[in-house]
C-alpha cells in the first residue's frame, strides 16, 4: 500500500473574533491557488487514489475536495473524524487498514503536527524522526507488508508546495 499525507493549503489566520471555532477556519485564495498546483503535479506524477480521507475541519476538508474534484475521485472522498486536529493516531492507522476492498492508494488529508506524527510513527514506531511538512506539502509513504500502529513504511519522498509547483 502506497500512503499519501497532504497537509490543508493556506488557511484564514486564527481569529477569536471571525472563527471562534477553529475548525471552521477556510483556505485562502492564494491557499486553493497552490492546491491547485499540487493538484497538477499529482497529475504530472500520474497519481491516483482508492480513497481520500480528509479531516473535517473546512480548511482540510476544501483542500480534499479540490483535489477529488481536479482528479475526478469525488466519489472516493470520504470525512474522517480520525483525521481532525489532535486524532488519535492509532484510530486512524486501523481505520485505513480495515478500508475494504484493501486499497493501493490512500490519500489523508489534514494538520500539523498530526501528519508528521503519523509519518515518524509509521516510518520508525515512534515520534522521534522530526518531519517539517509545509502547508499543501504532500509526503509518500510505501507500507511494506501490513499498515499497523508500529515501524512498517519507508519515506518515499516528502514534496514542499514550490517543488510541487515544479511539476505542473
Amino acid at each position: 500500500m502506497n500512503l499519501y499525507l497532504l497537509r490543508h493549503g493556506l488557511a484564514a489566520e486564527r481569529d477569536q473574533q471571525k472563527f471562534p471555532d477553529d475548525s471552521l477556519r477556510p483556505l485562502v485564495l492564494k491557499g486553493e491557488e497552490r492546491i491547485g498546483l499540487a493538484c497538477a503535479a499529482l497529475e504530472t506524477l500520474e497519481l491516483s487514489f482508492d480513497w481520500i480521507l480528509s479531516s473535517p475541519y473546512l480548511r482540510a476538508s476544501q483542500t480534499a475536495e479540490i483535489v477529488a474534484a481536479k482528479l475526478g475521485l469525488r466519489k472516493r472522498l470520504k470525512l474522517c473524524d480520525e483525521l481532525a486536529c489532535g486524532g488519535d493516531p492509532k484510530a486512524l492507522i486501523r481505520y485505513v487498514y480495515q478500508l475494504r476492498p484493501g486499497p493501493e492508494n490512500v490519500l489523508l488529508v489534514g494538520h500539523e503536527p498530526d501528519l508528521s506524527q503519523v509519518i515518524s510513527l509509521l516510518i520508525s514506531g515512534g515520534p522521534a524522526v522530526a518531519i517539517d511538512m509545509k502547508k499543501g506539502g504532500l509526503a509518500k509513504l510505501v507500507i511494506a507488508a501490513e499498515l499497523r500502529y508500529a515501524r512498517c513504511a519507508t519515506l518515499a519522498w516528502l514534496l514542499t508546495p514550490k517543488q510541487m509547483a515544479l511539476l505542473a
